[in-house]
């Protein structure tokens, strides 16, 4: 089963340059500027649904022929399966950020397959295999630029990513939540999901999205989802990153401050200030902060 002659066999789905959908899936300036599509030689490019609809369109064509093209229950379908698509996969990352070129695919075949358009779905599994098949081949003759080392921009300065830190971060995280939870599989999702010279919030970000997909596996990963976003806030508040073992100390010391920020700010009365600021900051309990699931953390972290 071939794709019509009309396209390149070489055209790679759902990646820039695929070639322009119908005007009314075509993205605006902003509507998907948060979001990145990471292609398999690590570039990255924008995030465009018109691709997801050029490759869902080969595969109907694939399966009904060329004159599938003007019908317009293929024109319908293929409009409604992207925003499918594109829907899961911004729920996946409300807040904007990376998609890996092979995440992209699996979501097309799930939808093809939901939908029940199971010839189709096996036309575009086919296409990709073809194209996997075809990729191998090129490989001894034509390298590909590989990106085999990930550099983080932290305070606009360059650097290497720190593999050994990230580790012990999503360590601690998993730490006390029984054998069914690993750092292994969040740190392999997060870094299939980063690119060169992305910002060091966002390898954060990335941490804490790839923990969140395993929730379904084990309900202890929304645990280390929360943990996770609770070692981001206190880099955001405190400025620097602080494992949560040193926050008991930590407490004593910011609370005071916390207060008097309130205070100048004109969102917290001044009569507080007349209290024993560091003796309140030092009763506070370090440890309950772990008390918190990822759902009640993020509530608080968004108001």
């Amino acid at each position: 089963m071939q794709y019509p002659s009309t396209q390149s066999s070489t055209t790679q789905p759902l990646v820039a340059g695929a070639g322009s959908g119908p005007a009314s899936l075509a993205p605006t300036a902003t509507a998907y500027s948060d979001y990145k599509i990471i292609r398999r030689n690590g570039a990255v490019v924008a995030f465009e649904p018109s691709k997801i609809q050029v490759a869902m369109t080969k595969a109907f064509l694939a399966v009904h022929g060329t004159q599938g093209a003007a019908s317009a229950s293929v024109r319908d379908n293929v409009e409604s399966l992207t925003d499918v698509v594109v829907r899961a996969l911004m729920r996946s990352r409300p807040a904007g950020g990376t998609f890996h070129i092979e995440d992209v695919q699996d979501h097309v075949e799930l939808a093809l397959m939901r939908s029940g358009h199971h010839e189709v779905a096996r036309a575009y599994v086919l296409y990709r295999e073809r194209r996997a098949q075809e990729r191998a081949k090129q490989g001894g003759a034509q390298v590909q630029p590989q990106v085999t080392e990930i550099h983080v921009v932290d305070g606009g300065v360059r650097q290497p990513l720190d593999m050994a830190h990230l580790q012990s971060v999503v360590e601690a995280a998993c730490e006390d939540l029984g054998n069914d939870v690993s750092p292994e599989p969040i740190i392999g999702e997060a870094i299939r999901n980063l690119y060169d010279g992305v910002a060091i919030d966002e390898v954060y970000k990335s941490l804490i999205l790839a923990a969140r997909t395993l929730i379904e596996k084990d309900p202890g990963y929304a645990q280390v989802t929360s943990r996770l976003l609770m070692h981001t806030i206190r880099k955001e508040v405190l400025g620097e990153e602080v494992d949560q073992g040193d926050m008991q100390a930590r407490y004593g010391d910011y609370f005071p401050q916390f207060i008097r920020k309130g205070v100048d700010a004109e969102l917290l009365d001044s009569r507080l200030l007349q209290f024993d600021l560091g003796k309140i900051g030092a009763a506070l309990n370090a440890k309950r902060d772990l008390q918190f699931d990822y759902l009640g953390l993020q509530t608080l972290y968004d108001r």
